[in-house]
């Protein structure tokens, strides 16, 4: 059976697992699927639903069996119904990013926002960043005017006046910062962990233990190879971005993923209490069609299987 592994630049975990071979060494039969190259899902208002493009694809045909993301999706993929399982999550990712404003703007913290154009990749971590920022001033959803921005093209719509607000992430927040003077409205660290995590459909994990047991392992590898040598990794992005008619700087790139956490860890309580949370933002604002149990997508066996591939050192 092949086993179809979806990837973007986004979950750096699975991009740079996805050039460097390990994971055909456990599965000679794996596909990789390119989100980028599926099919767009329906645009939907950013105002008043979210993106379920990730969430879809793993119970469709011509989708995947195993993706990794940000914060969001799989809440949006609970909130819609779908039968997923958390597989597992990074460490806290605070340093990756954070909401900006112009120096200049007279934007000087998240409470100054209501009616602003806050610019975010919308439905991934950076709605639930936003969400979160504007509950501890108050404010809600129906307050601001969300914009949705590519992650590489909110900086340039910020210095272009287009914006009010951005999440920025890095390395591309590092480019704007070398060209303005930003304001840092709110920072990740101390709103909510940020990690990577990975899930997959319930009925994958039950039927395929071994196999998910195999990526999960190859993932632990190819996460302490970036640890050992982010410059190697690095070129990963900088080829790829070249190859789509872009580019990047391997410096910025090798800074970023120098300063990630790398390794997969089971679900804590923490993070869940953390989901749960934002699950009853998004619902409470109107971005979720339903309410949702975010616990009822944990299988303690997987959770087992996680930590018993986890390197000595990161245990």
């Amino acid at each position: 059976m092949t086993i179809r592994v979806g990837y973007f630049p986004n979950n750096n975990s699975l991009f740079v697992l996805r050039h460097t071979g390990l994971l055909e060494r456990r599965l000679p039969d794996v596909e990789w699927i390119d989100l980028r190259d599926l099919p767009a899902s329906h645009a939907v208002d950013p105002r008043t639903a979210l993106p379920t493009l990730h969430s879809d694809w793993l119970f469709e045909t011509g989708g995947y069996d195993f993706i990794g993301t940000g914060f969001t999706p799989p809440i949006t993929g609970l909130g819609q119904g779908r039968d997923l399982v958390y597989v597992g999550i990074s460490g806290p990712r605070v340093e990756n990013g954070r909401l900006v404003s112009l120096a200049d703007s007279g934007i000087r913290t998240a409470a100054d926002l209501r009616g602003k154009r806050v610019g975010i990749a919308h439905g991934s971590w950076q709605t639930t960043l936003v969400l979160l920022a504007l509950d501890r001033v108050g404010l809600t959803w129906s307050d601001i005017v969300p914009v949705d921005v590519d992650v590489n093209a909110g900086g340039s719509a910020l210095l272009g006046g287009e914006l009010d607000a951005w999440v920025g992430a890095y390395p591309g927040l590092a480019g704007v910062e070398a060209q303005a003077q930003l304001r840092t409205l709110v920072d990740t660290d101390g709103l909510f962990s940020h990690p990577s995590l990975w899930f997959t459909s319930r009925e994958f994990a039950e039927n395929h233990r071994a196999e998910l047991e195999a990526i999960v392992a190859a993932l632990q590898e190819s996460d302490a190879a970036i640890v050992a040598d982010p410059r190697e990794a690095a070129r990963h992005f900088v080829a790829d971005a070249d190859q789509r008619g872009g580019n990047a700087d391997p410096d910025r790139w090798e800074d970023a993923l120098r300063g990630r956490p790398f390794g997969i860890g089971p679900v804590t309580d923490e993070f869940l209490d953390e989901q749960q949370r934002a699950a009853d933002l998004l619902h409470a604002n109107g971005l979720l069609p339903k309410a949702v149990d975010v616990r009822a997508a944990v299988v303690p066996w997987i959770g087992d299987l996680v930590a018993a591939t986890r390197p000595v050192a990161a245990s």
